[in-house]
């Protein structure tokens, strides 16, 4: 297993940003389609949405070079179209959804692909002040020399307008409504004046081409810091939803947990009837319905599909880990209790009405597995 450096400092780390993690994707893309770029983009339009979403498992070429471009991203092609038209425009772009619906991946993939890094990101928090949109200031510089272009902290903010690239604000409803106006002057001037260095040439920053925002809000969290109507003006709004279908929930799961698995050094060996149990209970469970119809009282945590790969993940750990000692199947329904009464203890109920609704008529269809997770039932309650 091949285990990630840090390129400055050379220490391991356990995840790589996108641009490093796909850095020979990136690298050829930018081969291969040699048409029309906006200001500053490192990949034509066309290039990006194939790097979010793959080349349907066809070799790309560009001369005697062959490559397949992996899907990254489960989703609406037009949805991720119209994120990166939005772009191109230099707008700002506000990703909206569920928790756990992949619109922080989605972020982190189109900054890489249009501007080299998605590093940086500011993570929104109700102590994120605006020197986390704007600048600060190195007090010793400060203190000795006064105000100066070196003493000068700049934010990531500001770093991606010298720079012509994508930043990233995650939460962005989790910041105070006066710290998420900051953002108002930004996005319509695309310039941050620096009144403390007024009358010298470094009183303003204006904007390269290329600089935009795309901000992400989770739908829960609606009314904890209200967005102005000023600073929704300056967004293109998208809405991520949960994975259409079952099948590519699935191997979406799969594929996530198998790559954190392997970075712990063991192999993924949940079974994959197991696998489509875990991924079938989180659907119903989140929809409040069943794949056959039948209603499903549904718990007030989001039973998303970052929850079901971390499931996953643990499941193939206990596998990895502690061999023989029990059933991974009978692992499940514990997991799925710790997920769905994250929010309210109380949920644990709702997911018991589960098992004596859902779980308990496949059983009695006459599923084996279904059968297995009904005689489980002690294990939830």
């Amino acid at each position: 297993m091949s285990t990630a450096t840090d390129p400055v400092s050379g220490a391991a780390r356990q995840v790589d940003p996108a641009e490093y993690t796909y850095a020979e994707e990136l690298a050829f893309l930018a081969r291969y389609d040699g048409g029309p770029r906006p200001p500053g983009w490192r990949l034509t339009p066309r290039a990006v949405v194939t790097f979010v979403l793959g080349s349907g498992g066809d070799a790309l070429r560009v001369g005697s070079d062959r490559l397949v471009i992996s899907a990254k991203f489960v989703g609406d092609r037009a949805l991720v179209e119209r994120c990166v038209v939005t772009l191109a425009g230099e707008r700002g772009l506000l990703l909206v959804g569920e928790p756990g619906t992949a619109k922080s991946m989605l972020s982190e993939l189109l900054a890489a692909a249009v501007s080299g890094t998605s590093e940086l990101v500011v993570q929104g928090t109700a102590g994120t002040t605006e020197d986390h949109f704007r600048y600060g200031w190195n007090y010793a510089l400060l203190l000795a020399n006064g105000p100066s272009p070196e003493a000068l902290v700049p934010s990531p903010v500001l770093s991606g307008m010298r720079t012509g690239a994508v930043v990233r604000i995650e939460e962005l409803t989790r910041c105070l409504p006066e710290v998420q106006d900051a953002l108002v002057s930004i996005l319509s001037d695309r310039r941050i004046a620096v009144p403390e260095l007024a009358a010298t040439a470094h009183s303003s920053v204006a904007a390269a081409p290329g600089f935009t925002v795309i901000a992400t809000a989770n739908i829960r969290d609606r009314g904890v810091s209200e967005m102005s109507a000023a600073l929704k003006r300056r967004f293109n709004v998208e809405t991520v939803g949960p994975i259409p279908t079952l099948a590519d929930e699935i191997a979406l799961v799969k594929r996530q947990a198998t790559t954190t698995v392997a970075r712990s050094g063991a192999s993924f060996g949940v079974d994959d009837a197991v696998l489509e149990a875990l991924v079938t209970a989180f659907r119903d469970l989140r929809s409040g319905e069943s794949v056959e119809g039948w209603q499903v009282q549904r718990p007030s945590t989001v039973m998303s599909t970052a929850e079901a790969v971390a499931v996953a993940t643990s499941l193939a750990l206990a596998a990895a880990y502690f061999p023989g000692d029990r059933d991974v199947l009978s692992l499940l329904p514990g997991h799925l209790r710790g997920v769905a009464a994250k929010d309210d203890p109380a949920d644990a109920a709702t997911l018991l009405g589960y098992w004596d609704g859902a779980v308990r008529r496949r059983a009695e269809e006459g599923s084996r597995l279904w059968r297995q997770l009904w005689e489980l039932r002690n294990a939830v309650g």
